[in-house]
C-alpha cells in the first residue's frame, strides 16, 4: 500500500472559527477538532452544508478544547455517519459536554421563539441541532491522557500537552510514518490569572499554528486597575455595569478579579450577578480538576461565595428589576445570544450603562459591532438604540498575543517543512506570515476553506 497523507482544511481558514483540520492517511483517517463556524452570515450558512469528505470514514476525532468554535459541530458530524471515538482530555471533555447541551438547549428556544414571533424567513425554523442530538454525541466521548503518547495504528500515534487557553485545552502531537503533525490549538498566555503556562512543542515537520492576534501586542494595561475604574464610574453614575462573558475561563477569570478587588479594598461591595447556567458548569469542572488551574481551593470557595448566582430566568428579571447599581456577568461573549440580550434589550438604552467588552470580538458579531460604535444592534427581530458606553479590556483575552505565539514557537529544534497559519483574520495572518518569515525563514502558507494539501511520504 503507497503510503501518503492529505490535509484537508474544512474550518479555520483564512477566518477565525470553525476549526476542523482532516488529517488522511493510508492507515487511519483523524479530524482534529470540529467546531461551528460563528460570526459573518455567510459564515454561520456553512454550518448547515454537509462536510465535502466521506464522514463516515473518518476513525477519530481529536479535540484540542472544549470551545464551540471547536466542538460544535460534533452533533452534525454524527448525523453524517461518524461512528467513532471522540478524544480529548478530561476536563475538555467535561467542557464539551456543557456547551453541547447549553447550545443544543438554545438552539431548540431559538427555533421555538423563530417561530412563534415569525422573524425567521425559514418557516418553520429549525435547531441547528437538539439536546437529544447532543446527548447522543456524548455517549461518543473517551476521555484520553495528556503527556502519553497513545497509538492509533502500527504507524500512527498522537499526544495530547497542556497549552493554557481555557480549562483542559491542549495542542495535538500526531506521529505518522517518523514525521510529526502538531496542532496547536488556541495557544493560552504567561501569567494568566487561573491558568498555568502553556508547554511548548519541541519538534514539527508539519505546524498549523492559531494566528487570532498574530498581527498584535496585547496593550500593557493593568487589567485591575482598568477594571477598578470602570466599576466605580459605575458607581458615580448610578448605572449598571453588563459584562457579556464566555461561559468557559473568562467568568471564571472575571470573578476571581472582581472578588480580588473587593479583598484589596480597590471597590466596594458592589452587588454582582452571574447569569450563565453553562458558566456555573464550568465551575464545577475548576473543582473537580484542580491540577488544571493555579486557583486554590479555599480561594475558589470565597470567590464563589462573593457573587450571586443567578439559577433561573425569573431570577433574571428580578435583577433586571433591581435598581441598584451593580454588575452583571452574563453569557455569549461575542453578544451573539444567551442570557446578556435580555439585559440589553432592557438596558443599552440608558446612557448610565456600560458594556464592557473583554474578549475576542468575531467578525459578523453582535460584539464586534458595539466594539465599531455601532448606533444600534438588532436581536429578537428587533433594533435596539445603543446609548451605554462601550469599553473593553483587550488584555483579559485568552488567546496569546504575537509575542506569546512567538515564545510557543521558540523551542523547536528543527526547521518545519511545512507551517499552515490557521484560525486568524486576513491582516492577523498575513502578518504572522510576514513575522515567521522575516524571524525564522520558514516556508509558511496560508489555507483557503476546503483547501487539501497531499504531503506525500
Amino acid at each position: 500500500m503507497e503510503k501518503f497523507v492529505k490535509l484537508n482544511f474544512l474550518g479555520a481558514a483564512g477566518v477565525v472559527t470553525g476549526s476542523k483540520f482532516l488529517i488522511e492517511t493510508s492507515e487511519k483517517n483523524i479530524l482534529v477538532d470540529c467546531g461551528m463556524f460563528q460570526g459573518l452570515k455567510e459564515l454561520r450558512e456553512l454550518n448547515w452544508e454537509n462536510l465535502p469528505i466521506d464522514v463516515p470514514s473518518i476513525d477519530v476525532v481529536l479535540l484540542t478544547h472544549g470551545h464551540l468554535d471547536h466542538v460544535g459541530y460534533l452533533p452534525r458530524l454524527i448525523k453524517q455517519g461518524f461512528k467513532g471515538k471522540i478524544k480529548g482530555s478530561a476536563p475538555t471533555l467535561a467542557i464539551a459536554e456543557i456547551i453541547l447541551k447549553d447550545s443544543g438547549k438554545i438552539h431548540e428556544e431559538e427555533a421555538e421563539k423563530a417561530n412563534k414571533e415569525k422573524y425567521s424567513k425559514h418557516n418553520p425554523a429549525l435547531p441547528f441541532y437538539t439536546i437529544k442530538d447532543a446527548e447522543n454525541t456524548i455517549k461518543q466521548f473517551e476521555i484520553a491522557q495528556v503527556d502519553n503518547w497513545i497509538p492509533l495504528s502500527e504507524h500512527i500515534s498522537y499526544r495530547f500537552q497542556y497549552n493554557g487557553h481555557i480549562i483542559g485545552s491542549t495542542f495535538i502531537e500526531i506521529d505518522i510514518n517518523a514525521k510529526r503533525y502538531v496542532f496547536s490549538g488556541d495557544i493560552g498566555r504567561r501569567n494568566d490569572y487561573l491558568l498555568k503556562d502553556p508547554k511548548k512543542p519541541e519538534w514539527a515537520d508539519v505546524l498549523c499554528i492559531e494566528s487570532t492576534y498574530g498581527n498584535k501586542l496585547h496593550p500593557e494595561e493593568n487589567a485591575e486597575d482598568v477594571l477598578t475604574a470602570i466599576v466605580l464610574e459605575t458607581l458615580q453614575n448610578n448605572g449598571n455595569l453588563i459584562i457579556p462573558s464566555f461561559a468557559v475561563e473568562r467568568l471564571q477569570t472575571l470573578m476571581f478579579l472582581l472578588w480580588k478587588l473587593y479583598k484589596k479594598n480597590k471597590i466596594p461591595n458592589i452587588p454582582i450577578f452571574v447569569d450563565s447556567p453553562m458558566g456555573n458548569n464550568v465551575l464545577d469542572v475548576f473543582k473537580r480538576f484542580p491540577e488544571w488551574h493555579k486557583i486554590a481551593r479555599e480561594d475558589y470557595n470565597a470567590m464563589c461565595n462573593h457573587v450571586n448566582i443567578i439559577r433561573s430566568y425569573k431570577e433574571t428579571w428580578e435583577t433586571i428589576d433591581d435598581r441598584r447599581s451593580k454588575i452583571i456577568i452574563a453569557g455569549s461573549g461575542m453578544v451573539t445570544g444567551g442570557r446578556v440580550l435580555s439585559y440589553l434589550q432592557q438596558l443599552i438604552d440608558e446612557p448610565s450603562t456600560t458594556v464592557l467588552l473583554v474578549g475576542y470580538q468575531a467578525e459578523g458579531t453582535r460584539g464586534r459591532q458595539l466594539l465599531e460604535g455601532a448606533h444600534e444592534i438588532r436581536f429578537f427581530g428587533k433594533y435596539y438604540p445603543v446609548k451605554a458606553t462601550i469599553k473593553s479590556i483587550e488584555s483579559l483575552s485568552a488567546h496569546g498575543d504575537q509575542q506569546d505565539l512567538l515564545d510557543w514557537l521558540s523551542d523547536i529544534k528543527n526547521v518545519p517543512e511545512h507551517v499552515y497559519l490557521i484560525h486568524g483574520e486576513p491582516s492577523a495572518l498575513d502578518a504572522f506570515r510576514v513575522k515567521l518569515k522575516d524571524k525564522y525563514n520558514w516556508n509558511v502558507k496560508i489555507p483557503k476553506l476546503t483547501d487539501v494539501e497531499k504531503l506525500w511520504i
